[in-house]
C-alpha cells in the first residue's frame, strides 16, 4: 500500500523539494550534494559554515504537521503513523515519527524539512546586504544533515540558527547540541564523510575524512582478524567489494593521495596476517605463497579460487589507488526525473556524468 501511494507522492515531493537537496531523491546523490559545496565555498565568500544535524530527525517529526501537510488520504496516513512496531514480540505505540523501515518515510521526512532553503532565501536573498556587504547565505542538505553558509559568523549565531530552530520545532524536532557547530573554512569541516577546508593558499580542497578513513579500515581489520576458517581466495573476495566501494565513494574528490595511503595500510595488516599463519615459514617463503607479480606490480595479494570442474582461478585484491579520480558532474538544480522537459537531459547524464578532474 505505501508503494502505492509512493508512485502518487513521490512526484509531488520532486516538484516542491529545495533545489538543493539530495538525500532520497532520484537521479541525486551524495556526489551532487558536496559538489555544491565546493561550488559555493570555491568562492571567496562566504566564510563561515553551519554544520546541522537533526536530533532523531525520523523518530521525531510531528504527526499532526505530517497529517496538516502531506497531501494525501489523512485517514491512510494516520494508520501508517500511529501502527506502532515489534520489538521483543511487544508492541510500542509511536506517537511521533515516520513508520520505521517504510519505503514512504524518506519521502515524508523531505516533505517535513523542505523549505528551509525557500524560506532562507527569501528572508536573505543573494542582493540582500549587510554593512555594505552581501550575506552569503546558502543550504546544502542531505536527509537530515545540511549546511548553512554565511559571511559571518554572528550572522549564523544571532539570526541564522535561531531561524532553522524555529522552522525546525514547527516539525516537531530539534538541532542536535553534539553535531550543530559554526566553523570556519579554514579550520575546515566534515560533511558526508569528505572534509571540506580550505587552505592557507586559499584554495578549497575536498578529501575523504579522517572518521571516514577511520572507520573503513576499522571494518577491513575486522575481516581480515575475523578470516581464520577462510581461505585467502575467500578473504580478497570479501575485502574487494568494501575497498572497492569505498574508493567509488570518494572518486570524485582529491583523494589519490589517501588511496595509496589506504593501500599502504591494508598491505601491512595482510602482511602481519600472512605471518602468523606461518610463523615457522621464513619471510620469502610467505611472500611468494601470498604475494605475486601483476603486470608491472610486485607485492600484490593473491589467492587461488578452485571449484568443482573448472581449472584454479586466480584472485587478486582491489587496489583503491586505481580507481581513477574524476570530477563529478552535479544535477541541476531544477531538474528532477518526473518533468519531461528534463527527460533528455537525464538520459545524457546515464551516458556519462563524469569528467577528467
Amino acid at each position: 500500500m505505501q508503494a502505492l501511494y509512493l508512485l502518487a507522492l513521490d512526484p509531488v515531493a520532486e516538484t516542491t523539494a529545495d533545489p538543493n537537496s539530495y538525500g532520497f531523491r532520484s537521479r541525486r546523490s551524495c556526489a551532487d550534494a558536496i559538489e555544491q559545496c565546493f561550488s559555493i565555498l570555491g568562492r571567496p565568500n562566504p566564510q563561515w559554515i553551519l554544520e546541522g544535524n537533526i536530533k532523531s530527525c525520523f523518530d521525531r517529526i510531528s504527526h499532526e504537521w505530517l497529517l496538516s501537510h502531506v497531501p494525501m488520504e489523512k485517514e491512510i496516513l494516520r494508520k501508517w503513523l500511529k501502527s506502532g512496531y515489534l520489538e521483543k514480540q511487544f508492541l510500542y505505540e509511536t506517537d511521533d515519527g515516520t513508520p520505521q523501515g517504510g519505503i514512504i518515510s524518506p519521502v515524508l521526512a523531505n516533505l517535513a524539512l523542505d523549505g528551509l532553503e525557500r524560506s532562507l532565501r527569501e528572508k536573505y536573498p543573494p542582493t540582500k546586504r549587510s554593512r555594505g556587504e552581501y550575506l552569503c547565505v546558502n543550504v546544502v542538505r542531505y536527509a537530515d544533515d545540511f549546511v548553512v553558509t554565511g559571511r559571518t559568523k554572528e550572522l549564523l549565531e544571532r539570526e541564522i540558527k535561531p531561524f532553522v530552530e524555529q522552522f525546525l520545532r514547527e516539525r516537531g524536532l530539534e538541532l542536535s547540541p553534539d553535531k550543530t557547530v559554526i566553523t570556519h573554512i579554514k579550520e575546515g569541516f566534515d560533511f558526508l564523510g569528505q572534509n571540506v577546508r580550505k587552505y592557507r593558499n586559499r584554495k578549497l580542497l575536498i578529501k575523504p575524512s579522517r572518521k571516514s578513513i577511520r572507520v573503513f579500515l576499522q571494518s577491513v581489520r575486522g575481516v581480515i582478524r575475523d578470516s581464520h576458517s577462510l581461505t585467502t581466495a575467500e578473504l580478497i573476495e570479501r575485502l574487494n567489494p568494501r575497498i572497492r566501494g569505498w574508493a567509488n565513494y570518494h572518486r570524485h574528490v582529491v583523494s589519490k593521495r589517501v588511496f595509496a595511503q589506504v593501500d599502504d595500510t591494508i598491505f601491512r595488516v595482510l602482511w602481519q596476517w600472512a605471518r602468523r599463519r606461518h610463523p615457522t615459514k621464513p619471510c620469502d617463503w610467505v611472500m611468494r605463497k601470498y604475494f605475486g607479480r601483476l603486470g608491472n606490480r610486485s607485492w600484490w595479494f593473491f589467492g587461488t579460487k578452485n571449484e568443482t570442474g573448472s581449472e584454479p582461478e586466480t584472485v587478486w585484491l582491489f587496489r583503491a589507488a586505481y580507481v581513477p579520480i574524476r570530477r563529478h558532474i552535479k544535477v541541476q538544480r531544477d531538474a528532477h526525473p518526473y518533468d519531461p522537459r528534463w527527460k533528455s537531459y537525464f538520459a545524457q547524464r546515464v551516458r556519462g556524468c563524469t569528467r577528467a578532474r
